[in-house]
C-alpha cells in the first residue's frame, strides 16, 4: 500500500506593467495570497490545468509561454507534498464578470515588493520564489513536455 504520494499542482506568473497577477483567497478563515495555481485534473495536461486554473481564479484568459521550473515542496502545516510546475504566461483577455472559484477574494494585480512584504501571508515559499525566478529571466520551452494518452 502506498502512504504518500505527491500532489501534482501548476502555477502561472503573470506579469503585466511590473505587477503579477495574483489571488487572494480564504483558506480556513484566513485570506492568503497565491499564484493563480491548482492541481492537474484527468486527462489535462500541466498547460491545459494552468490556462484553466488562472482563467477560473482570477477570469483572465492566458497564454502560457514557458515554464519557469519544477519545485518540489512539503508543508509544514499538512505534511503533503508538491510537485509543482510553474508556468510563465502572458494576460490576453480579461473577463470581469466571470464568478471566481469557491474561496477566491479576488485577483488583483502586484509589485514583487508589494508580494515580499505580504510574505506571512503567501500560501507557499515557492510563490515568491517563482516572481524571483521569473524577474532573474529562468525560462525553459514547453517542448520539454510531452502528452500520451
Amino acid at each position: 500500500m502506498r502512504d504518500w504520494l505527491p500532489r501534482v499542482t501548476v502555477a502561472t506568473v503573470v506579469e503585466q506593467d511590473g505587477r503579477f497577477l495574483m489571488v487572494e483567497e480564504n483558506i480556513r478563515g484566513q485570506n492568503i495570497l497565491n499564484q493563480p495555481a491548482g492541481h492537474l485534473e484527468p486527462k489535462e495536461t500541466l498547460v491545459e490545468a494552468a490556462i484553466r486554473e488562472t482563467l477560473e481564479e482570477t477570469g483572465w484568459e492566458v497564454r502560457i509561454d514557458h515554464l519557469i521550473e519544477f519545485s518540489q515542496w512539503t508543508s509544514s502545516e499538512s505534511n503533503n507534498h508538491y510537485l509543482r510546475s510553474c508556468f510563465a504566461g502572458t494576460a490576453l483577455k480579461h473577463h470581469p464578470d466571470k464568478p471566481l472559484d469557491a474561496g477566491i477574494v479576488a485577483a488583483i494585480w502586484m509589485t514583487r515588493d508589494e508580494v515580499a512584504a505580504a510574505k506571512d501571508r503567501l500560501r507557499s515559499p515557492l510563490v515568491l520564489h517563482h516572481i524571483d525566478h521569473y524577474i532573474s529571466g529562468k525560462r525553459n520551452n514547453l517542448d520539454i513536455f510531452s502528452y500520451y494518452d
